[in-house]
């Protein structure tokens, strides 16, 4: 008998279900890729494997039926330890692409937004503005200070500068309004990030990990603007490239991000050199 012939081939319906299977392992690893979680996710694997081919060959059946018992609260410390990444799956899977959510409105965001930065980033002032998408931000709006403004570059410098009360945040804008100020983001856990971001520039990456919105930050060390989105943060962008990558995004009502996304994909809009610092750059501020 050839060895070939121990093995049972699977039929239409089987390679089906290995084709999801396949599919929904590949998804996870992508989504735990960079993470912190990601190094436990690999020594959990490679520990429950060793130790249950070593209790199969060795024939330690006591054993071997602990390790299958302990599976249920190794899927519960799995929950546990991956809460931050499950909660932005899901996230992104409520997004209800039906809603507009003022995002019309946007349109006119730009030119105020733009007016807001180029001054900012002439007089070395930080800023952290993050605009609201499909997904909402009401839980981190209330670690700030509620507004609910109309928007106007005036405003938005006023609140950035140095010493007022609301400075030392992120401003989220919703539909066409300024909702919070001296709101707190979420640092990003990314090991790769480089070290020499600082808390400004960690925290437009990790809001927009765990939500779709846009951020723009003003450095307060060098007066470099940045744009973060989807995870990734382009650094050192010129006002003109700015404003296209603005009005690309706040033009696009419903799901049109994934057009950009293809954009940044394709180079167009190249988003990739995430956290790549030019050997000038200096460290960035708080």
């Amino acid at each position: 008998m050839q060895w070939n012939d121990a093995f049972e081939r699977p039929d239409m319906l089987g390679w089906i279900e290995i084709s999801i299977l396949a599919a929904l392992l590949y998804f996870i690893f992508r989504l735990f890729k960079g993470t912190r979680g990601s190094a436990i996710l690999t020594g959990l694997i490679i520990l429950f494997g060793i130790l249950n081919a070593v209790t199969s060959v060795s024939h330690l059946d006591v054993l071997n039926w602990i390790l299958a018992k302990l599976m249920l609260y190794i899927t519960l410390a799995v929950v546990v330890i991956f809460q931050p990444e499950i909660r932005r799956v899901l996230a992104r899977l409520g997004r209800q692409p039906w809603r507009n959510n003022g995002m019309a409105a946007q349109k006119s965001l730009v030119e105020p937004i733009m007016q807001c930065v180029k001054l900012l980033s002439k007089r070395k002032i930080g800023a952290l503005i993050a605009i609201e998408r499909e997904i909402g931000m009401r839980a981190i709006q209330d670690t700030g200070t509620k507004m609910n403004s109309l928007i106007s570059s005036e405003l938005l410098s006023t609140i950035f500068f140095p010493h007022t009360p609301l400075h030392d945040g992120g401003v989220i804008i919703s539909g066409d309004r300024i909702c919070a100020a001296g709101c707190l983001f979420p640092l990003s856990q990314k090991e790769e990030l480089s070290k020499m971001l600082g808390t400004r520039h960690r925290a437009a990456i990790g809001i927009t990990e765990e939500t779709d919105a846009i951020v723009v930050v003003v450095s307060e060390e060098t007066g470099a603007i940045s744009f973060a989105y989807n995870g990734k943060l382009r650094r050192g962008l010129e006002e003109d490239r700015l404003r296209r990558m603005l009005a690309s995004m706040l033009r696009r009502e419903r799901t049109g991000l994934s057009r950009f996304r293809e954009k940044i994909e394709t180079g167009e809009a190249s988003l990739s050199d995430t956290v790549l610092m030019t050997p000038n750059e200096g460290p960035d501020d708080e």
